[in-house]
């Protein structure tokens, strides 16, 4: 493969060093792009091909052919002078805000796309159903489906496959992951990180959207999927797109099943925290969300009854990012034992990436008395980091682990009533200390 070029507009932001720049560097370093070419445009004044290429020789490790292009995004001359520029079919990540990014796709509408173009774009993808359906139906008036993708990091290929492996190649899980069996289900993204300079687009996005309309709705699919038949790129979306069509919301009162809340001042990890309201370019009157808790039905064969409880949030003490099946208690334990308090738990951890199971065997002591024990292995890292995954799917023309357009909609729908109900006002915004678990009004029991 040569004469590749990712084009990233929107290169100056905090996303292209911190994550895009390491993908792309990783990607290149194990050689499945050689001769890639990367183009920076952004509309800052101060930026030059020299601080460009500074900045990818420090972000990717390594400076492979490189331009920086002073251009205002939306424009579409501007976006011409970009696309001349590139060296083969080029790959154009929109490293932008959903808002611009649009404004960035209807310019490029006035633009002859090279042949082989491939659109990239960074969730959230749209800000409602109504929105993505928009943007879905433009972005096929520039390049077909099927070079359209909307990524989604947190779907790094070597986590997919683990959850993929766990679930359809062991006679041990897979028969027990059912309304039979299990009692609930939670997926957590806590971060012990507060807003990090990240205003501009956080404020307007919030925990809902940043984390769990994309991210954890995407777990969810996987996790809720009947097995596909193979591991082709259809065959996975068609699965994936099943579950979320057949997800909704608990019930049908939002503020009985969401939880928003934001961090006030506190301590966190050694450091004295803001309020959110108190950081910089925070509009306090938005009333964004910083930790979000949705409670979800699958209504399948499968899953009818499990409740599925997804939550995130920012400035949490306790860091966690995992899957958590908890199973039904046994119909009955004999007389005689005693201990058997919790119920048995299979964990599935992201970054690192492992599997634990939790459940209760006769210890040491006493032998009529339970004790809780873990299990645990490492699923290994991967070869490429998330964005690495991401980039080689786009190179690669292999969109498994982009999200469809269907599937950009029905994210939004299931989370609609939600939003809805938080911008009337129905749902009050609670607080929390930054540093702390989250709200006590929490609707998680695990």
């Amino acid at each position: 493969m040569t004469d590749q070029t990712l084009i990233i507009l929107g290169a100056s932001g905090d996303l292209t060093a911190r994550l895009l720049l390491p993908g792309a560097g990783a990607l290149i370093k194990a050689g499945h792009v050689p001769g890639l070419t990367l183009i920076g445009a952004a509309l800052e004044e101060d930026w030059d091909d020299a601080r460009w290429r500074q900045r990818v020789h420090d972000a990717a490790g390594q400076t492979p052919p490189t331009r920086w292009i002073r251009a205002d995004v939306t424009r579409a001359d501007d976006l011409r002078t970009v696309l001349d520029a590139a060296a083969g079919p080029p790959a154009i990540f929109f490293a932008l805000p959903p808002a611009v990014t649009a404004r960035a796709c209807a310019a490029l509408l006035d633009v002859d796309l090279p042949e082989g173009t491939r659109l990239v774009l960074e969730k959230p993808f749209g800000t409602s159903a109504e929105s993505a359906a928009e943007l879905n139906s433009l972005l096929t008036r520039l390049v077909p489906e099927e070079r359209i993708h909307r990524v989604d990091h947190f779907l790094g290929k070597s986590t997919v496959l683990n959850i993929l492996g766990l679930r359809f190649a062991n006679r041990i899980f897979e028969p027990l992951l059912n309304s039979t069996h299990v009692e609930s289900v939670d997926i957590v993204f806590d971060e012990n990180l507060g807003l990090e300079n990240r205003a501009g687009y956080y404020d307007h996005a919030g925990a809902l959207a940043d984390m769990i309309q994309s991210h954890l709705l995407q777990i969810l699919g996987i996790l809720t999927m009947e097995p596909p038949i193979s591991l082709d790129a259809g065959e996975f979306r068609d699965r994936k797109a099943d579950a979320l069509r057949a997800t909704r919301l608990w019930s049908e009162d939002p503020a009985a099943c969401s939880r928003r809340a934001r961090y006030t001042a506190g301590d966190l990890s050694g450091r004295r925290l803001p309020g959110y309201a108190q950081e910089p370019g925070v509009d306090p009157s938005r009333a964004t969300e910083t930790l979000a808790e949705l409670v979800l039905a699958v209504d399948t064969w499968r899953w009818a009854g499990v409740p599925f409880r997804l939550r995130s949030g920012k400035a949490i003490g306790n860091s966690r990012k995992e899957a958590v099946v908890t199973f039904r208690r046994p119909p009955r334990v004999p007389d005689g034992l005693t201990g058997c308090d919790e119920p048995d738990r299979l964990r599935i951890t992201f970054g690192p990436d492992r599997i634990a199971l939790d459940f209760n065997i006769n210890g040491p002591g006493d032998p009529f008395e339970l004790d809780p024990v873990t299990l645990s292995a490492e699923f290994g890292a991967g070869e490429l980091p998330p964005y690495g995954e991401v980039l080689r799917g786009v190179f690669e023309d292999d969109p498994m682990l982009s999200i469809r357009a269907d599937v950009a909609e029905q994210c939004w729908r299931i989370v609609e009533p939600v939003t809805a109900a938080w911008r009337a006002g129905t749902v009050p915004l609670l607080d929390y200390p930054a540093g702390s678990t989250g709200p006590e009004d929490s609707l998680l029991t695990s």
